[in-house]
This record gives C-alpha cells, structure tokens and sequence, in this order.
C-alpha cells in the first residue's frame, strides 16, 4: 500500500486494488454501521466511544446484569459482570475487572484489575486498583482504597481506609481509618492480618508486619512489631490531661488578639 495522495495517508479500500492486481477475490463482511466508524478528531473518537458504551450497556442489560442507571455507567472492552449482579450509578470499570454474579457495586465506585466474588458488596465512593481480589461476601464501604490486596470471606472493611500490599483472612473486620503502610520511600512491603482479627480504628500497620489469627489492635495504634495470635496490640502514646489548662490558654491567646487588634486602629 501506499500513501501517495494529497493527505498522504494510507486508505484501506486499496487493498481490494491490490488484491486483484494479484488475481485475488475480495468478499464482503456485513457489520453495524458503527464498527465501521471512522476516528481522525478527538469528536469522533468520544463518537466511538458513545457507540461503544451503548452496546456494552446494552449486551450487560441483556445478559441479566442490573444497571440503575445504564447511560452513567462506563465499562472497559474487557469487563467482565456476572448474571444478577447490581451495577449503581456512576461507576467507572478500567481494564481488566471481573465481577461474579450476585456481587453489588454501588455508585460512584472506579475499579480496575481487580476480581470481585459472589455475594461481596463495593462502595459507595470506594477504589479498587490493580491485583486486588475480594473472596465472596467481602464487604468494601465508602471511601475506602485497596490495591494489590487479597481479601479472604466474610472480610469487612467499612470505610475511611487504605490496604495496599496486603493479605487479610477470613472474617477480620478493618476499623475505620486503618492504612497499611506499605512503601518506605524505595521498597514496597507487606502487610499479613489472620482470620478473625479485629484492626482498631485509625490503626498505622507499618509494613511488613503481621498480626496474627484472632489478635487485636486498639484504636489509634501504630503497630510496628508483629503480634502474635490472640494478642492484643497497643502502641500509642498515654493521654496526659492537664485541668484549666485550655481554658488559660484560651484567655491568654484571646488578650493577645485583642491588643493586636487595637494597636491596628
């Protein structure tokens, strides 16, 4: 083929002039309008794109998937969504996302690379990054990110959370709050939590680090030292209380933007 034409661009139709030429056949291939479509302006392309979701939206419709709102919902070429699954409103699916039947993704949720079991429950507003993998009837709440992480059953994590680089058994409930400190400034590192164990709210797990079968971790912990199973952790420091003190301080901050303000005038 060759380019020679005032747009210097190469047509696809020549083929069929070549072909001939060659004493070859060329057959026709009947196909919807818009697989024909063609993309030279970012318009077109979102043209595509537009073309693209309909059907996808359409086929997962088709297929017994749910979509509560179809036209906000956007999936990848790839996406793969199980019979009476539950698809909210305003959900984002990038490459790579498989998601069983009977799983529920609720609104406003961005998933990619990740696998989501039967029966486990996504969002609102959570992200799902790439290696990510919920065992059945995971339950992942609001504002919660995981990323390279496998969840075993039952997992619970509510929300306000980060879990990167991590393995949580079966049952564990991960309080509100709770980041998995993985990376150190060069390496990435793990974080290993057993079955049945409970992570305190605004628990600091600094990588790697392990908490084993049924242990605990009281809220606001940093946790740096493995523990072991059926331990408790506590790793904060203890409160100190001073009476008065904040009612003196206040007066005194008070007296000081006073003065301020009159030596302005």
């Amino acid at each position: 083929m060759g380019n020679d034409n005032a747009a210097q661009e190469y047509y696809l139709p020549d083929v069929v002039t070549l072909a001939r030429k060659r004493g070859l056949t060329a057959g026709v291939v009947l196909c919807d309008e818009a697989e024909t479509l063609g993309v030279n302006t970012r318009a077109q392309l979102a043209e595509a794109e537009a073309a693209f979701q309909s059907r996808a939206r359409a086929d997962a419709l088709e297929n017994g998937v749910t979509l509560t709102a179809p036209k906000t919902v956007f999936f990848a070429l790839d996406t793969h969504v199980g019979r009476d699954a539950i698809i909210g409103p305003n959900v984002l699916f990038g490459p790579g996302v498989t998601v069983e039947s009977g799983a529920e993704i609720k609104g406003f949720c961005h998933l990619e690379g990740c696998h989501i079991s039967r029966g486990a429950t996504v969002g609102p507003f959570a992200r799902l990054r790439p290696g990510t993998e919920l065992a059945e009837d995971v339950h992942v709440g609001n504002f919660v990110e995981i990323k390279n992480s496998i969840l075993d059953e039952g997992v619970k994590v509510g929300h306000l959370t980060y879990i990167g680089d991590a393995d949580i058994g079966e049952f564990t409930n991960i309080g509100a709050g709770t980041v998995t400190c993985n990376y150190d400034g060069v390496m990435k590192h793990r974080t290993t939590i057993g079955k049945r164990a409970f992570i305190g709210s605004d628990t600091m797990l600094v990588a790697p680090v392990t908490v084993g079968d049924g242990a605990l971790t009281a809220s606001g912990s940093v946790i740096t030292e493995n523990v072991p199973a059926g331990a408790v952790a506590i790793g904060r420091a203890r409160q100190v209380t001073k009476p008065g003190l904040a009612t003196r301080m206040f007066e005194k901050l008070k007296a000081i933007k006073a003065s301020m303000a009159k030596g302005q005038e």
